[in-house]
């Protein structure tokens, strides 16, 4: 079994940041792209930003400029950067990865991490 948890969520002021974090666990061969993504209410979920194992990264028009996302290859573990958060950005956040087990490769999400911006 392979799970994802995100943590890094909240509450922040427009021009604020956060810092998401997302831990693959269990019995873990290899992994390969890991993404975030986000859903507003009454909206379909989108892609925010990519990055595949080797480090090549893929943003959202909407957060170029604003979003990093980065890997810790050896902690299992993705990272979404969010600075000048704007209220649009508010949505719950979603981790994914491409994880390749001894048996299979799968895609796994995680539970998801509430992200909201207001004054």
């Amino acid at each position: 079994q392979v799970q994802l948890v995100e943590s890094g969520g909240g509450l922040v002021q427009p021009g604020g940041s956060l810092r998401l974090s997302c831990a693959a666990s269990g019995s873990i061969f290899s992994i390969y792209t890991m993404g975030w993504y986000r859903q507003a209410p009454g909206k379909q979920r989108e892609l925010v930003a990519e990055i595949t194992k080797r480090g090549s990264t893929n943003y959202a028009d909407s957060v170029k400029g604003r979003f990093t996302i980065s890997r810790d290859n050896a902690k299992n573990t993705v990272y979404l950067q969010m600075n000048s958060l704007k209220p649009e950005d508010t949505a719950v956040y979603y981790c994914n990865g491409s994880i390749a087990t001894m048996s299979s490769r799968n895609n796994y999400w995680g539970q998801g991490t509430q992200v909201t911006v207001s004054s």
